[in-house]
């Protein structure tokens, strides 16, 4: 970030909302911020905040933090496969600095995840330095309604907003009804494993994690006080022995049916470890936005089959159209759900 504030101090701060079209929007920090009346060109400060553009108005959407792969595009709607990388400017590996970001000409700036100090401070510094209104909206599962309906209001598309959110406030109530009485000594104990190692893993009440109990799970990985990722040991995991581990990585996913440190773990013993699907956006986090939605339904009918009966390619293929505007065919969803069941190797 300090790299990223130093390049930008020679900059001219320029505004490009024409003068007189603008209004003033609260965004989830509490930061009063004056935008355009039409928000036309809006860069995504990470990639959370570029799924959730891209949901909402896609045509405003500059481009990816990251330029989708090969194998992530044709569960993009074609016109959006092809935007360029932009680098991002929170979160790790934040490579887009200032001069960069001017030179898209944005007329709005979205960043969405956290609104810690951290990230006000760089918005308000961003946004002093470069004139480009620029607005915090709230990552966390249990503002994803109210943040649906701010983007939504602040792009120009309220109905889509609206729309959106009224589908993620039925699966909440849907999760409630299907799992609220399930007592906590009855939850599944839950390990999210990230990475090739599936060492790197989320505490309790992280944004990473906050998915795991929203499904009914337990996290195991708990430390009071500390939030956020962190590595695990080995020694750690086995204490902790979950009975469930969930993965997006597909290395970590092949080595560990026959990978000693994991083979006394109760969730190998009895092959529930899943691989998420990864594509567009991962179904658990990387990043933690509005694809979150999709791994919730199929988190639920892992952890709770009896009562969560779901058709998953049903529901993928709905959610899909509805959040990705696109309409997956036979074979994109047999690549999707390759090994969405958990069938070891």
């Amino acid at each position: 970030m300090k790299r990223l504030l130093r390049s930008a101090l020679a900059v001219v701060p320029v505004v490009f909302g024409a003068p007189g079209e603008a209004r003033t929007v609260e965004d989830s920090a509490g930061r009063v911020v004056e935008i355009p009346d039409r928000a036309a060109r809006v860069f995504a400060a990470g990639p959370p905040a570029s799924i959730l553009i891209y949901a909402l108005k896609p045509e405003a959407l500059l481009g990816w933090p990251r330029a989708l792969r090969d194998y992530e595009k044709p569960y993009i709607a074609a016109p959006w496969r092809e935007l360029p990388e932009t680098g991002r400017l929170t979160g790790r590996g934040g490579d887009a600095n200032l001069e960069r970001v001017l030179a898209l000409k944005p007329d709005l700036i979205v960043d969405f995840g956290s609104v810690r100090d951290t990230y006000i401070d760089l918005a308000n510094r961003v946004q002093e330095q470069t004139g480009i209104p620029y607005l915090l909206v709230n990552g966390r599962f249990a503002e994803t309604t109210a943040s649906l309906r701010l983007l939504g209001e602040a792009l120009g598309v309220p109905d889509r907003g609206e729309a959106l959110a009224a589908d993620v406030e039925a699966t909440f109530a849907q999760l409630e009804a299907a799992l609220g009485s399930v007592p906590a000594k009855r939850r599944p104990r839950v390990y999210l494993a990230r990475g090739p190692d599936g060492l790197e893993t989320g505490l309790k009440g992280s944004i990473n994690t906050e998915i795991i109990e929203l499904a009914g799970g337990r996290n195991v990985a708990d430390a009071p006080g500390r939030h956020g990722l962190v590595r695990a040991s080995p020694e750690q995991v086995i204490v902790a022995d979950p009975d469930t581990i969930v993965t997006w990585d597909r290395t970590f996913y092949d080595r560990v049916w026959r990978d000693p440190l994991w083979q006394g773990i109760a969730a190998v013993r009895r092959s529930r470890v899943y691989l998420s699907p990864t594509a567009p956006f991962g179904w658990i986090d990387r990043p933690p936005s509005i694809n979150r939605m999709m791994g919730l339904k199929w988190l639920a009918g892992l952890f709770y089959p009896h009562l969560w009966p779901g058709d998953l390619r049903g529901e993928a293929h709905a959610f899909y159209k509805l959040w990705y505007h696109v309409d997956l065919g036979e074979a994109e969803l047999d690549r999707l759900l390759e090994r969405a069941g958990g069938r070891a190797p």
